[in-house]
């Protein structure tokens, strides 16, 4: 039996690409700097740490003082730096050249700047298949880390774990080391003596190693933290209670690696986290298996029964959103133009950019997840379309007649040029879901509907409730509630369609009105589109015409209807200063009715722009003949680590006329200094 356990503790620093400078600078500060200094006084301490590589670029070129810091405690075997893929992708979820290509990218990135290249990597929201084995193992990997709940869905038992385990995948093999969820919830939220007492008890049982591979951000960003970890010493408390144990010694997972045995061949079950698995469930399905799991929990089998109960895979994010699912396959199709590419014209620059257009952040949602965010959509789309139009140059290419490219059993038709590219779905709606500009690099159509959420149970419960952890700690995030806004329950109120652009409605006569979603597609050419609708029992008959030109987007309506209807179209707009300062409305005769994150209501207008100072850009609508507009703010609701809160997606645009012709005009511009 053993005497001694090896503490295995690594460390995961990510920031989204995209995220603001002073987002990444409150993080270093409160959060990376004081960790790294911390460890830096005691050399005797080793650990793993991954920055992923968009980050770590970053902090290299703006704090390279703690970068230089970080190097002297590789270089004096303090540290072992983990790679994974360069730009923080779910490696499932791309394609397998993807996969060496960003792997290979950031250990080349460690190599280079830290003296050598990584033997380890860190796998993305710990996202488990055994479709990754091949490209890790060919990217010169030879171990991961995933969680001990992958390993206890085998069936094996939580005290065989503390080691690593060898999988394999089609000839290639990688060896497992297991996550300990008990360490995850005890680091850094409960008192460091008690910690130590923990990990002395599991080397009285024998176990070998102690596996923690967990976010940074738990010491010092997660709510009371920083005060607790720096200012009260938690971490000091730890690093000393460890270093003074007679029975816990720190290694790095390389050395570990290097004087162990694998404890024999394993097969995991595609799986996450346990909380990643409630979160990519559907509002329904994920209140049906919390109730499951609470009552499961309340019975004297739950710790044998656990792994058994089950929620959904990280993939289902892309069939739970489509939002989401648009951009993934967006960004596999240009990945294919990519790799079709000769050699000879394939080059780092546009790698560059597909990789940053695959960070994680923007696909999925949960306590952590950034698709509710919209800079963090807008970062992935800047990176596509900006990598979509150097392609073009290249050789340009569109499909000539509608596909399915979403898989979601409604064709797509493309119509593009140099400057704009529309995606209108035949779905019956007649509308367009991408309206993107190459020059700004802006999807206007990147709206995210309000989706139903389970969490939007939560506000039911009193406001600043926080679940204590009854051990003298603080509060881990995935334990409290709270509300960074007040929420109402029509904030929580799911759309019922997608918030798309000159989406119609008919308002008939005697009040009521109909949602025109019977449009069949008469005619697509690359340029545009030819649709008709008729409400026969209405005597209503709509042909609409999409046309593209230059900078130019013409919708051209003919509505032929009983005298009093009126047509109603809705363009919802994604704009980067959605609800700052930097978003205004401007009227043709040079007035501002208001910003983006105000209500809108004008009378027989002809001409409205939408100026954005982030954007640097104008998109200009113009009515041949006056219309009412009206509009709002459309907003989500959505959780963090922070709480609930509220997020402007967009800016709802409602159109009204009457029967006859109307031709309405888009124009996407640039505008410098326009404020």
């Amino acid at each position: 039996m053993s005497t001694t356990i090896s503490l295995l503790l690594g460390v995961h620093a990510h920031q989204p690409v995209g995220n603001f400078p002073a987002v990444i600078d409150d993080a270093h500060e409160r959060c990376y700097r004081p960790f790294l200094h911390t460890l830096y006084r005691y050399p005797d301490f080793r650990f793993a740490a991954h920055f992923s590589g968009w980050l770590l670029d970053d902090l290299c070129a703006r704090h390279p003082d703690d970068m230089a810091l970080l190097a002297a405690m590789v270089a004096r075997g303090q540290v072992e730096l983990f790679g994974a893929g360069d730009c923080e992708p779910v490696l499932a979820a791309i394609p397998a050249r993807d996969r060496v290509g960003q792997l290979r990218a950031l250990s080349a990135k460690l190599a280079q700047g830290f003296g050598a290249a990584p033997r380890g990597a860190w796998l993305t929201e710990r996202v488990w298949e055994s479709s990754v084995v091949p490209a890790l193992a060919d990217s010169g990997i030879e171990y991961v880390t995933v969680d001990d709940y992958h390993f206890l869905c085998t069936g094996r038992e939580e005290h065989e774990l503390g080691g690593f385990f060898t999988t394999e995948e089609d000839g290639r093999t990688i060896d497992l080391f297991p996550i300990s969820e008990a360490l995850r919830y005890r680091l850094p939220f409960s008192p460091a003596g008690e910690v130590v007492q923990f990990l002395e008890a599991l080397a009285g049982r024998g176990q070998a190693a102690a596996v923690y591979f967990d976010d940074i951000e738990k010491f010092g960003i997660w709510p009371e933290t920083y005060d607790w970890v720096y200012t009260r010493g938690w971490l000091e408390q730890f690093i000393e209670g460890v270093l003074a144990s007679p029975t816990i010694v720190t290694s790095t997972y390389a050395d570990f690696h290097a004087r162990a045995a694998t404890r024999g061949i394993v097969y995991l079950p595609t799986a996450s986290y346990s909380e990643m698995n409630e979160w990519t469930l559907p509002a329904p399905a994920a209140h049906v298996y919390a109730a499951l799991l609470n009552a499961a929990k309340q019975t004297p089998e739950w710790p044998r029964q656990r792994p058994f109960i089950r929620g959904g895979i990280w993939r289902n994010f892309l069939s739970r959103y489509p939002e989401a699912n648009w951009l993934h396959k967006r960004m596999l199709a240009l990945s294919a133009r990519l790799d079709a590419l000769p050699a000879a014209r394939d080059d780092a620059a546009l790698r560059d950019m597909l990789y940053r257009a695959q960070a994680n952040d923007a696909y999925w949602h949960g306590l952590f997840g950034g698709l509710y965010l919209p800079h963090l959509r807008r970062a992935v789309w800047r990176n596509l379309l900006e990598l979509e139009a150097a392609l073009d140059v290249l050789d340009w290419q569109r499909p000539t007649t509608p596909f399915d490219l979403d898989h979601d059993g409604a064709r797509e038709h493309v119509f593009a040029n140099r400057e704009l590219q529309a995606v209108l779905r035949d779905d019956g709606r007649g509308a367009l879901q991408e309206l993107s500009s190459y020059p700004l690099l802006q999807n206007f159509g990147d709206v995210l509907r309000r989706h139903a959420e389970h969490y939007h149970r939560v506000p039911d419960a009193a406001p600043e409730t926080t679940a204590e952890p009854g051990h003298g700690g603080i509060a881990s995030a995935h334990d409290r509630v709270s509300y960074k806004h007040q929420i109402t329950a029509a904030d929580l109120a799911p759309d019922a369609f997608a918030r798309l652009l000159f989406a119609d409605t008919v308002h008939l006569v005697d009040g009521t009105c109909r949602v025109l979603s019977c449009y069949a597609l008469v005619e697509a050419s690359a340029t545009g589109a030819v649709l008709a609708a008729r409400l026969d029992a209405a005597g209503i008959s709509v042909r609409k015409t999409y046309r593209l030109a230059g900078s130019h987007l013409e919708i051209e309506y003919a509505l032929d209807a009983p005298a009093g209807t009126t047509l109603e179209t809705e363009i919802n707009l994604a704009l980067p200063s959605c609800d700052g300062y930097g978003g205004r409305y401007r009227l043709d005769d040079g007035s501002f009715p208001g910003g983006f994150g105000q209500p809108l209501q004008l009378r027989g207008c002809t001409g409205l722009a939408c100026e954005d100072a982030e954007l640097a850009g104008r998109l200009s609508l113009r009515a041949d003949t006056p219309v009412d507009i009206d509009g709002a703010p459309h907003e989500t609701v959505s959780q963090s680590e922070a709480g609930l809160e509220k997020i402007m997606q967009g800016a709802c645009l409602r159109l009204r006329w009457g029967a006859g012709r109307q031709r309405l005009t888009i124009e996407v511009a640039r505008c410098a200094s326009w404020l």
